[in-house]
């Protein structure tokens, strides 16, 4: 049964506090404190472990006990004696329980219908480091933290701009979660402002734990193997899509950041992208863009390849491929679905293991699988050669929720190859690419700027032009403010 908290507050402060001590009752780390503040009865109330007890004994308690008797009306305690600069009047009980279970201490002083809140927020964070899955070579070594207002306070090291907006939410009928909506007010796309709020507002859910929670309840698709919605832990990304026009989205616990709108080329381009020269990033994103496709088709490929089109290959090149397969007792859909599985066994293992192992495995581990395969007369050497470039290729993407979804496009293509050959890899990429063309994200087509060519947009999407023809916001998201250089 739903537990539900009463909002009227009491002018007897034994009456309120009573409520709360029930409510909290087999709760050890909930401090209780009557005391006497002049010739008034008070008491405060917090949570060890979440509130600031030094800011507590030394700018609340020390004042209101030792010059309280100064005090000739008792609203003047909040104005004259408490020394701390974020003190709040509540006149809803139900609401300051709440701030009280985020850290907050609760001041409660008999004869008055309202409490005060007190700032008191000091919980335990990690400090601010690398971001682990997103490294680059130039740029800033910063990474978002599980703490709510590190991450705002970084991001806003960047924006420096009174029209940044920071709207916050609770989500979660038991946790509670904080998550903050961000935006710049002038420039950001209304419509897409709307439906982020909107589909916050309908989360009807016990506990947000992750910003993954909210990832997967807000998405437009939840059928598709496409990310729709872009996560990050670097704070210049957030800020880079803010100035574009997009919607972060931060929960608190979690050091990943939402960035909403998405669509398909943003997952993937890299931050080094626009640190370095133009000519650099966007030979860079060429080669990263075809290594996508090899790790795609390579071993689909090489299974229509060998089981229905082999006139297309080589003499010398058959003859070879011939020799290496001779006394394998498996077709080349089965060597490459084994192998492929085997990979992506041994890339989950070393995600999983501590960092100072994981690396040894994972080299180890691949050597002896393939050589051992090899010996054994599992799968040929040639598919030992074409798994490690897919391998290879796989990781050449930035984004690990893209990797998941190639890798489950890798599959599939497999398998048509193994049934039609090329017509079964064509009709699959053809069935894939229909489906990104319908997919939308918060109204904005998938597949932008391409579906919806505009010139201006495609200079930042299979190539990087020069900084100085970046001119306009991309028109794709229909911003309020399209200019961003003059």
């Amino acid at each position: 049964m739903k537990e539900v908290i009463r909002s009227e507050i009491s002018s007897d402060l034994e009456e309120n506090y009573t409520y709360i001590q029930e409510l909290l009752a087999d709760n050890t780390d909930a401090v209780f404190r009557e005391f006497k503040v002049g010739q008034w009865q008070a008491a405060v109330i917090y949570i060890e472990g979440l509130a600031d007890k030094a800011l507590l004994n030394d700018y609340v308690m020390e004042s209101l006990m030792i010059f309280g008797d100064r005090i000739k009306n008792v609203k003047e305690i909040k104005d004259r004696l408490v020394t701390v600069t974020d003190i709040k009047p509540q006149k809803r009980l139900d609401k300051a329980i709440n701030a009280l279970l985020t850290g907050e201490t609760i001041l409660m002083i008999d004869g008055l219908e309202e409490v005060y809140i007190i700032a008191t927020r000091l919980w335990p964070a990690r400090g601010v480091s690398d971001p682990s899955g997103e490294t680059v070579i130039r740029g800033s070594r910063e990474g978002l933290v599980e703490t709510m207002r590190f991450n705002t306070a970084l991001i806003r090291r960047r924006i420096r701009d009174t029209r940044l907006k920071v709207e916050s939410v609770s989500v979660g009928t038991r946790s509670k979660t904080d998550v903050v909506i961000m935006y710049i007010d002038d420039i950001v796309n209304r419509d897409v402002l709307a439906k982020v709020k909107d589909r916050l507002e309908k989360i009807k859910i016990d506990a947000i734990l992750d910003s993954g929670y909210i990832e997967q309840l807000v998405e437009d698709n939840k059928w598709s193997i496409f990310p729709q919605i872009q996560s990050t832990e670097r704070p210049d990304v957030v800020a880079a899509a803010l100035y574009e026009g997009r919607v972060a989205i931060i929960v608190d616990n979690s050091p990943f950041t939402l960035l909403a709108p998405t669509i398909l080329v943003n997952l993937f381009q890299s931050p080094d992208d626009y640190y370095q020269r133009w000519i650099y990033s966007s030979i860079i994103r060429l080669i990263r863009l075809i290594a996508i496709f090899l790790s795609l088709v390579l071993p689909a490929l090489y299974v229509a390849v060998t089981s229905f089109h082999t006139i297309i290959i080589p003499r010398r090149l058959a003859y070879s491929m011939a020799s290496t397969r001779e006394g394998i007792p498996f077709p080349a859909y089965v060597e490459a679905i084994i192998m492929e599985v085997s990979m992506a066994l041994l890339i989950e293992a070393v995600i999983r293991l501590p960092k100072g192992i994981g690396t040894t495995i994972g080299i180890v581990g691949g050597l002896i699988i393939g050589q051992a395969a090899v010996t054994a007369g599992i799968v040929s050497p040639f598919m030992i050669i074409i798994v490690s470039v897919t391998t290879i290729t796989t990781f050449m993407t930035p984004n690990y929720e893209a990797v998941a979804a190639l890798r489950i496009i890798r599959f599939t293509l497999i398998i048509a190859a193994s049934v039609i050959g090329l017509y079964g890899i064509t009709i699959m990429l053809i069935v894939y690419l229909i489906h990104i063309i319908r997919l939308e994200s918060f109204g904005i087509p998938y597949m932008s700027p391409i579906v919806n060519t505009r010139s201006g947009d495609l200079k930042d999407t299979f190539i990087r032009s020069p900084l100085q023809y970046f001119k306009k916001r991309p028109e794709y998201m229909n911003t309020q403010d399209r200019v961003r250089q003059k």
